[in-house]
């Protein structure tokens, strides 16, 4: 039996628990596609529906217990909330607690991983690109003003008011995500963050970077990077901008 506990024919690096809204579609194959060998993604999901305000938010966040709970049965290494917008209105610790409560591993979250990523990327001052209403792109300037990152300028593309409009999100091209990155940079931004886990954004982060001559991240690819440190998984992954590429080294666990 101890052969077989130690035996992980797939996961055998690190399990990733991935917690996502019912309706992102986008956040769990960028993870796939990011994977390096012996890294696994395995999900689990909240409901969100209806109207969108902040209680849809707070709605998500009561049901993470269950959700980190049904993760706990796929022996997960780590477990991540991959929902942007919900993790700076809901507390961070708030939602790290009911994650970790259930699985006895750590937890992070999507807002939590940027603010990690662009402080390894000596990026005080950012550029952001949204597709939220405006009450969220508000709350996320100072959510990372309180983190010590200012943003310079940010752009929303104003969607997710109900359900059509979330779905809509997960539509966007990401030839639209490129030309959103070069209207909202700025001069004095050290960085670009593409925020929102269920917009598709991995195969323009190169290209971004290479017009702007910045780095950029997205809620995915901070969040998955800010996933395999903390487990001390130090591969360089090409091709999806300088975060995932350079920065390889471990963060310490409960961010």
């Amino acid at each position: 039996m101890k052969a077989l506990q130690l035996s992980r024919p797939y996961g055998w690096r690190g399990k990733i628990g991935l917690i996502t809204p019912s309706s992102n579609n986008i956040n769990e194959p960028e993870f796939y596609r990011l994977a390096p060998p012996g890294v696994t993604v395995h999900t689990a999901r909240v409901l969100l529906t209806g109207e969108m305000d902040e209680a849809s938010y707070h709605r998500m966040a009561d049901e993470l217990g269950r959700a980190a709970r049904e993760l706990a049965t796929a022996e997960v290494d780590i477990v991540a909330y991959g929902c942007t917008a919900g993790s700076v209105i809901v507390p961070l610790s708030q939602l790290t607690d009911a994650m970790s409560a259930e699985t006895g591993t750590p937890a992070l979250v999507t807002a939590g991983a940027v603010v990690l990523a662009l402080k390894a990327l000596g990026a005080r001052k950012v550029a952001m690109g949204t597709p939220y209403l405006d009450f969220v792109n508000r709350r996320e300037v100072d959510f990372l003003q309180e983190h010590g990152i200012t943003v310079t300028k940010y752009l929303g593309l104003e969607m997710g008011g109900n359900q059509q409009e979330r779905r809509c999100i997960g539509h966007v091209s990401p030839q639209a995500v490129f030309r959103m990155a070069l209207e909202v940079d700025t001069p004095d931004a050290e960085a670009v963050f593409i925020s929102c886990a269920n917009l598709a954004t991995i195969d323009v982060i190169e290209a971004i970077e290479d017009a702007l001559g910045k780095p950029v991240i997205s809620s995915n690819t901070a969040c998955f990077w800010a996933c395999l440190r903390t487990l001390g998984i130090n591969t360089s992954i090409a091709d999806h901008g300088r975060l995932l590429r350079d920065f390889t080294d471990p963060i310490a666990a409960g961010n």
